[in-house]
């Protein structure tokens, strides 16, 4: 089984960096107030459409209906007939539908039917609608009445990484819960923890790679451990397997191509891009890292307070190195280097020569 699904939260105490909806959640099932309509929108691999089965059982766990002292936790138990076939995708009474490929009226109009009926072991079924802004405008119109209405028996939750392609008319009958980005120190967290359970060995900095790629999905960043571990097997992962299989340099490579940046030392820094080009790192995903570490660099010389802010993607010793960096910042020309680097990796993305736009912006801004 792949590490997300087998690592997968069985417990809303277990979904990371989703604090608020979590608290919100959890009082709500154990006053038994958990509503009739969800929206849960936010970027990919943040836990939506686990925290909408984790709904499924609540409403449906056997524990919690006979045991008012265990419904106080606000979780399921995880041990009963519905909790376990909800875990292993078996349960009758939890529907899920990807709009991405059951997106028309017709669609619609057979879940209008199909949340008639009663359900078939549990005391709710829950639909589970991913990717909701894929629907159309009519299968919309089919759902409105639907979801401001349902059945006593009947619970929607929709998914969506696109939450302003959904029509007024839609999210004004539902609950709304953005699910945020997790931080690079809550999915290091987590890889260490699957790692250790797995018996995997990795290096720290393999780690924060790993954490940094995935760019706030833990999802992503169990897939991309996956991956690696299967290639490095037997063997302890380190900081060069993770850049030859992701293309992505370590912050170490990032902070030392903008230390050669800001000291405005244009032979090196075309030197070192070259070397990172013909190792055969990512040039577009390097020139994003390096707009955004010298983005940082400059905010951290002109707002000192901001380094709290950085500390969600950075470790301690990386805020240390960044500090350091940004005393060599001068301002408008930091500015005016940051702008001709967002044109080139503009341009790098549709061209066939990766490495000359980024060469090109060092060049005229270098000299």
């Amino acid at each position: 089984m792949a590490l997300y699904r087998k690592y997968r939260p069985k417990k809303l105490s277990e979904v990371l960096g989703q604090e608020t909806n979590v608290l919100i959640l959890k009082n709500a099932a154990k006053q038994n107030r958990l509503g009739q309509a969800y929206l849960f929108y936010g970027p990919r691999g943040t836990g939506k459409t686990t925290t909408a089965r984790l709904i499924a059982k609540l409403l449906n766990c056997e524990r919690r209906q006979s045991d008012t002292a265990f419904r106080e936790t606000g979780e399921p138990c995880n041990e009963c007939r519905s909790c376990k076939e909800i875990d292993l995708n078996n349960s009758f009474d939890v529907i899920e539908i990807d709009a991405a490929s059951n997106r028309g009226i017709d669609e619609i109009r057979n879940l209008k039917e199909s949340i008639k009926t009663a359900p078939t072991a549990g005391p709710f079924k829950v639909y589970i609608i991913d990717e909701a802004h894929m629907l159309t405008g009519p299968a919309f119109n089919a759902l409105l009445k639907t979801l401001e209405e349902p059945p006593r028996h009947a619970i929607l939750v929709l998914a969506t990484t696109e939450y302003e392609k959904l029509p007024p008319t839609i999210t004004s009958r539902t609950q709304r819960f953005l699910f945020k980005k997790l931080s690079k120190e809550k999915i290091i967290e987590k890889l260490t923890g699957v790692a250790q359970e797995e018996k995997i060995k990795v290096d720290p900095a393999a780690l924060e790679l790993i954490a940094a790629a995935a760019e706030g999905s833990v999802r992503d960043a169990e897939s991309l451990l996956d991956q690696i571990s299967a290639l490095e097997h037997k063997q302890a992962i380190d900081l060069d397997a993770v850049e030859r299989i992701t293309g992505r340099v370590g912050l170490k490579k990032v902070h030392e191509l903008s230390g050669l940046v800001l000291k405005r030392d244009l032979k090196g820094s075309l030197s070192y891009i070259e070397t990172l080009n013909d190792e055969g790192h990512n040039v577009v995903q390097l020139t994003k890292d390096l707009i955004h570490y010298l983005r940082k660099a400059l905010a951290l010389s002109l707002s000192p307070r901001l380094e709290e802010a950085f500390r969600r993607d950075l470790t301690a010793d990386e805020i240390k190195e960044l500090k350091k960096l940004s005393t060599l910042v001068q301002r408008d020309q930091c500015v005016q280097l940051i702008k001709a680097l967002i044109r080139a990796y503009s341009e790098i993305r549709y061209s066939p020569f990766a490495m000359i736009p980024l060469e090109v912006a060092l060049i005229e801004n270098l000299s």
